[in-house]
């Protein structure tokens, strides 16, 4: 027999994540809702007699679904969409703003589902000279009020203990607080055997709740639902009525009456509304917002680098270890380059990954998020994006990787997908080492105006370009692939808070588990392909002349070891040539030649789908200057702008490099990225358009660049 089910609902920013972990301390196990990439958290209540399961279930501002996601409260609260029926429901309410909250706990208590109210962050609303009558409250609604603090040990398993009372012995059903008017009762009675399978007490709820949810156009709601819905709404809109503002006005005209006798205010909130003018300001709270992000990026560029130099070092050591234990053959290169390499590619994002949900805990628990949504919203609307998708936006620049997972800030799956989808096109900094070779190899170092460097001044351009791509972007696939409704950011401005240190902990732990496990594993499958691809054959024909060299030039009594250097590399490049990787670049030469690329070229752009900045030292195994060069490397610069192709003509020049920076700007070039796609989205549906819309846009442009740039005139 399975343990009984407690489902803990509420607003967003009530601190009911917080009030779970402490519910449930380290049992929480994370998956998502059946069918709906939409992350659901089950834990084991603790410090209880009995086997108690704990839900939590995504905040929402009221039960009125529009949308998949919106339903999964609705669903959790009548057991319906894979999720058993609660035993008790738990409604977190924020007592700094109970009024708006109560909104919120009406339309739970109107389902007549055994109910609680925990009445959360009493400490806050002390604080702030809130107090609360709460067996007034509790009179008032019809169900029990427990007044507790999230972060305090103490009251949280006060509330444990009095969930588990209510479990074995559940409280009654509440009755409706409020009444409808008489036009409004004759609406809910023709809506209501619609829901037959519905308790008896929940199917004027659910009236209500179709009344302001379905839409002749919702395909989830059964056609004679959505036809009497459609009727009631045509005859009250004849008659000069609009239901939902009925409906809301009902409910917060209760709420209006019993809040006088249910809280006091003797506080002020000064401090924190100067601290909202001066964050909300447009120009003023733009710069705040830009000095937070100031830091993020410093810490994601700058502070992870240690970390991340720990983890490659680490890597190369234990790649460097099974070259030395192994035997010389494929099984150590398999073991060395492609497992652990593998792992490592995987490993060398999670400090940035940890980093960037350090800084999103920290502005969630703070309050700060909602006043970034705010502040942006104006703006990101206008090309059909979220406020909210401003920060995994910037941090694009950083990683695409942390920016994509960083979509889970935002409640709505089209809003995800639509960040997803133009998230890549950010210049993330895996693309600066491609750029700085690239540039160094093509654009002329030469000055603008005596005081701009050339190469500086494309490689702005560069950042430019992304930006603006990334926004034409939002608003085409906002009005085409992804066109939906353009809803109003609502959001309530929490009070600012010393976030929890054990609740930032566990959304660092958990996100970057994620990523590990989900995202890992494709990751690796991709690095063991491009290790085949590009590892054999083995030993092909042109490269056992070299050998045979070289093994000359070593059996000499006293090798020179310059001309050894010289010949490895030549090695080296011979295979990468003549390797399965090389013979496909080869291959595509009919397919990329019109953008003025060759076959080492497209080597190199086949190697950057593991990484991009591999693409640097693949063209130092080519140009047979070694592996271990970065784009710094003054030999390599100078081999690729010596390359010819095999008409004479120079391989780099400026045409080319141009078309090869538009090329990578606007390109997929990251597997990393498509797995993690993957794993956000719930399918590789996703991910394939990405890819294949990026890579047609990057063709399409670098095509654009090459061509007109030669019937311009330019080479």
């Amino acid at each position: 027999m399975s343990a009984p089910l407690v489902a803990l609902v509420g607003n967003p920013n009530t601190g009911k994540t917080t009030l779970f972990n402490g519910l449930t301390g380290s049992t929480v196990r994370v998956g998502n809702y059946p069918g709906i990439t939409v992350e659901r958290s089950l834990g084991h209540l603790k410090g209880v007699e009995h086997p108690i399961d704990v839900l939590d279930v995504p905040g929402a501002y009221s039960l009125v679904a529009r949308s998949a996601e919106e339903r999964i409260a609705v669903d959790a609260l009548l057991g319906h969409g894979g999720v058993p029926s609660p035993a008790l429901v738990v409604v977190v309410l924020d007592a700094t703003a109970l009024e708006r909250n109560l909104y919120f706990a009406l339309q739970v208590i109107e389902l007549g589902r055994p109910t609680l109210i925990a009445l959360n962050q009493m400490d806050a609303a002390e604080a702030a000279g809130v107090q609360i009558d709460c067996t007034a409250l509790s009179d008032a609604l019809g169900v029990p009020v427990v007044p507790t603090v999230g972060t305090d040990i103490e009251r949280v398993s006060a509330l444990a203990q009095r969930i588990a009372q209510y479990v074995d012995k559940p409280p009654r059903p509440p009755a409706w607080p409020w009444t409808p008017s008489g036009p409004l009762q004759a609406d809910v009675e023709a809506v209501a055997p619609h829901f037959p399978d519905a308790p008896e007490g929940a199917r004027q709820a659910l009236a209500l709740w179709a009344l302001m949810s379905v839409s002749p156009e919702d395909s989830g709601a059964p056609p004679t639902l959505r036809t009497t819905v459609a009727a009631r709404l045509a005859a009250a809109e004849g008659s000069g009525r609009d239901l939902d503002l009925e409906i809301a006005q009902a409910r917060y005209g209760w709420i209006d009456a019993h809040a006088p006798t249910l809280l006091t205010r003797t506080g002020s909130r000064r401090l924190a509304d100067k601290a909202d003018r001066l964050l909300l300001h447009p120009v003023v709270g733009f710069g705040a917002f830009v000095a937070v992000m100031a830091l993020c990026f410093q810490a994601l560029f700058a502070w992870a680098d240690p970390f991340i130099g720990l983890v490659e070092g680490a890597i190369g050591a234990l790649a460097g270890g099974a070259h030395d234990v192994l035997p010389p053959g494929i099984a150590a290169d398999f073991v060395a380059d492609a497992l652990i390499g593998g792992v490592g590619n995987v490993l060398v994002f999670l400090p940035q990954i940890a980093l960037l949900f350090l800084f999103i805990g920290l502005m969630e628990d703070s309050g700060y998020m909602a006043r970034v949504a705010f502040l942006m919203d104006r703006i990101m609307r206008k090309v059909g994006l979220h406020g909210r998708a401003f920060v995994p936006m910037l941090s694009g620049f950083a990683c695409a990787i942390p920016a994509i997972m960083g979509t889970r800030t935002l409640e709505r799956r089209r809003d995800r997908l639509l960040t997803m989808m133009v998230l890549p096109l950010m210049t993330c900094s895996a693309r600066l080492p491609v750029y700085t070779l690239v540039i160094a190899a093509t654009v002329p170092a030469a000055t603008v105006w005596g005081v701009f460097s050339q190469q500086s001044l494309v490689m702005l351009a560069m950042y430019g370009f992304s930006i603006a791509i990334a926004l034409v972007a939002a608003a085409v696939m906002g009005r085409t692939v992804l066109k939906g409704k353009n809803e109003p950011l609502l959001l309530e401005l929490p009070d600012y808070r010393i976030p929890s240190a054990r609740s930032v902990a566990r959304l660092v732990w958990r996100r970057s588990g994620d990523f590990v496990r989900e995202a890992g594993s494709v990751i690796l499958v991709f690095t063991v392909i491009m290790w085949a691809l590009s590892a054999f054959p083995r030993e092909p024909d042109a490269v056992k002349p070299l050998q045979a060299q070289r093994d000359a030039v070593a059996a000499q009594s006293a090798p020179d070891e310059t001309a050894l250097a010289t010949l490895d590399h030549q090695i080296a490049a011979a295979k990468s040539e003549h390797s399965y990787a090389g013979k496909l670049g080869k291959a595509m030469e009919p397919v990329m030649s019109p953008l003025g690329f060759d076959w080492r070229i497209n080597v190199g752009v086949l190697g950057a789908f593991a990484a991009r900045e591999v693409y640097v030292s693949t063209m130092g195994v080519i140009y047979g200057v070694g592996g271990e060069v970065d784009e710094q490397s003054p030999s390599l610069r100078r081999r690729m702008a010596e390359a010819k192709r095999p008409d004479g003509t120079p391989v780099h020049t400026p045409l080319t490099g141009l078309a090869l920076l538009v090329f990578f700007a606007l390109a997929c070039q990251c597997m990393s990225t498509i797995a993690v796609v993957k794993r956000e989205s719930g399918g590789w549906g996703w991910p394939a358009f990405l890819f294949t819309y990026m890579t047609t846009l990057a063709w399409l442009a670098a095509f654009a660049v090459y061509q007109g740039g030669r019937a311009l005139g330019f080479s």
